[in-house]
């Protein structure tokens, strides 16, 4: 019986796995409605006093997102002073949604690798994952390793659409 060979793994092909780069912080959210009077109205001095009172240490390495409630005005003193109370504690703070922060810690983290690596090499950019990698990853990943790789293809080396190859 003949034996078994992996190609793929014996190919001359990079894998680019951005679950790779997934944040590895807890993510928590703080929904500044709960500051507010029946849920909607910033009342200065009753805001303050929920904030002086508030645990900050359990966002203590944690990925922060403060969100609004889209019925709600809320002045943006309110919400930069909500950060100030998360600076000393958690790792990364922005205003909006989960999706968001993901986008923000990959764009960062994306922005800060050596792609010369890859420099002239076939890469596969992998498309599945279990983690919710978000689309923009692919956009920034896509965006470096086009400055330096011969090939690259989205999927998984049984089934990968090409995206690009330097003539």
């Amino acid at each position: 019986m003949d034996e078994i060979i992996n190609k793929v793994a014996s190919s001359a092909l990079q894998v680019f796995d951005l679950e790779d780069y997934f944040p590895e912080q807890k993510h928590l959210n703080i929904d500044l409605s709960q500051w507010l009077f029946e849920g909607f109205i910033l009342k200065e001095k009753d805001f303050r006093e929920h904030l002086k009172q508030h645990n900050w240490s359990q966002y203590a390495n944690c990925n922060v997102t403060i969100m609004q409630p889209a019925d709600c005005i809320i002045p943006a003193w309110a919400t930069i002073l909500v950060t100030s109370k998360l600076v000393p504690f958690a790792a990364n703070i922005i205003l909006g949604t989960y999706n968001n922060m993901l986008q923000f810690v990959y764009q960062q983290k994306l922005q800060q690798l050596d792609y010369s690596v890859y420099t002239d090499k076939a890469v596969i950019l992998k498309g599945c994952s279990k983690k919710p990698v978000p689309e923009s990853a692919y956009i920034i990943a896509m965006q470096n390793l086009q400055k330096v790789a011969k090939s690259i293809m989205f999927g998984e080396a049984c089934s990968a659409v090409p995206l690009f190859k330097k003539l």
